[in-house]
């Protein structure tokens, strides 16, 4: 049986914290199917930090120190589960990924989206040197964020496919 690549890389971390529960729950021997809202955050954001440095090194961009942070609904524009914020003379960035609680999806599916953000948000940053030079509105804006979710989706696929 083929497992995907993004399943494998949960596996660890869902049993860590899975076993965390545990711990916690003395009067209760069997192990949660679904981690409590702090842990869930707290693995979510190892998994989603983990990411970003596995897909930096994939997309040459070791040299940015990037930063993870898990963010409300209400702190991301609309219709966002994501976004990246960079000053390029620093090569700094944050990456913000929409929070587990707001996500209405279960956890497997919920980490391959949060894994396509963080590939979509590290796409953006690389391309950062070529837009920073073009007028932006909004028709080229969208036309960029169809483009992004293209590669991102190409460069997911191949790597779940190895």
């Amino acid at each position: 049986m083929v497992v995907p690549f993004f399943r494998l890389s949960i596996l660890p971390l869902f049993l860590v914290c899975a076993g965390l529960s545990h711990a916690q729950s003395s009067k209760s021997q069997s192990i949660p199917v679904d981690p409590d809202a702090r842990e869930r955050s707290v693995m979510v954001e190892s998994f989603v930090s983990e990411k970003v440095w596995a897909w930096q090194r994939q997309l040459n961009l070791q040299d940015w120190k990037i930063k993870v942070v898990i963010a409300r609904l209400s702190e991301l524009k609309p219709k966002t589960v994501g976004n990246i914020h960079w000053d390029k003379d620093t090569s700094t960035a944050t990456i913000r990924v929409l929070d587990p609680a707001d996500y209405g999806m279960p956890l497997p599916e919920m980490l391959h989206d949060m894994e396509f953000t963080v590939v979509h948000e590290l796409i953006h940053l690389s391309l950062s040197p070529v837009l920073s030079d073009l007028q932006r509105n909004d028709a080229n804006r969208l036309e960029e964020e169809h483009a992004v979710n293209h590669v991102a989706d190409a460069l997911l696929r191949l790597a779940r496919s190895r």
